[in-house]
């Protein structure tokens, strides 16, 4: 409804009812300015209709469709109790009341307000299952009526209940009547009962007030197995770890190779590595000193190797 803050335009609108409704501000203030647009009488309706029927005229469109703004912020209350905000109700509303004015045939015997009616509702029920949950609760027309009916003949069910019976599910003998009034099957309200009753959690939650991180259910149903990018992170340590070692090696020297082989790359049979530092110092003729000096200038070249590669 691009509602803005200011209204520097509801003078026109209360000089000119049939102009657009201007930014006014916040939702009771649409409300109050729908309600005070005038309604047609059935003769200017007819008039319109047939106007815009014959010349696409979108001023007679717009006669119709301000006319009957009050009609969809009335139908819209219906739906507050599904915890969606009651303007997106009202903006979806008004779409199915501009497809309900282009559709109307003055000649039906009907007027505007009843033919919308539905339009209206349709459009209403249909952003409502999109958006009430993440999964959707309702898919086949046999859901559909079920899920807008539940709520309201379970609520009735508990008015009629004495305090001391009070419950939140359905007795058998309520399903069994519920489906019977609905033409429905009585496992189809029970399944549609668990539904509407699980509550939404969320997947990650955001981190509390104190910084502490929420646990939420993410943490246990995530497969780190086959996770994406632990994944390819792993694949990558086994590539590094084969073909990646070994381009490295071939940029040493003979020497610093057998060095880095014997230090790192070798293990003997009961377990331990390959040549000790004063092994290979005696077998070079130096210092066990120069042999660590060799040892790390060929891992720095290594591991700017690897980096390269990557």
């Amino acid at each position: 409804m691009n509602i803005q803050t200011g209204s520097p335009n509801t003078a026109l609108a209360l000089s000119n009812p049939w102009a657009v409704v201007p930014s006014l501000g916040h939702l009771d203030a649409y409300i109050s300015a729908v309600n005070r647009m005038p309604m047609l009488t059935l003769e200017e309706e007819q008039a319109a209709a047939r106007q815009l029927k014959a010349n696409d005229d979108l001023e007679a469109a717009r006669k119709l469709v301000l006319s009957h703004l009050r009609l969809v912020v009335s139908v819209s209350r219906q739906y507050l109790g599904y915890g969606l905000p009651h303007g997106d109700l009202i903006q979806e509303g008004n779409v199915g009341l501009m497809k309900a004015v282009k559709r109307f045939d003055p000649d039906q015997g009907v007027r505007l307000v009843s033919y919308a009616l539905h339009w209206i509702k349709a459009e209403i029920q249909e952003y409502i299952l999109k958006n009430w949950r993440l999964v959707k609760v309702a898919t086949t027309k046999a859901q559909r009526k079920l899920f807008f009916n539940l709520r309201s003949m379970k609520q009735g069910y508990k008015a009629d209940a004495d305090e001391g019976t009070h419950r939140d599910t359905l007795t058998a003998e309520q399903v069994d009547a519920m489906a019977h009034s609905l033409n429905v099957k009585r496992e189809d309200v029970r399944e549609m009962e668990m539904r509407m009753s699980g509550g939404d959690v969320m997947l990650d939650p955001s981190p509390s007030e104190d910084g502490e991180q929420a646990f939420g259910p993410i943490a246990y149903l995530t497969d780190v197995n086959h996770e994406p990018t632990a994944m390819i992170e792993a694949h990558q340590r086994d590539v590094m770890a084969s073909d990646g070692l070994n381009q490295a090696l071939q940029v040493l020297d003979p020497r610093s190779r057998r060095i880095v082989e014997e230090r790192w790359l070798k293990v003997n049979d009961n377990g331990s590595g390959g040549m000790t530092l004063h092994d290979l110092a005696d077998e070079y003729g130096v210092s066990a000193e120069r042999i660590r000096q060799i040892e790390v200038a060929a891992m720095k070249k290594m591991k700017k190797a690897l980096i390269e590669m990557r």
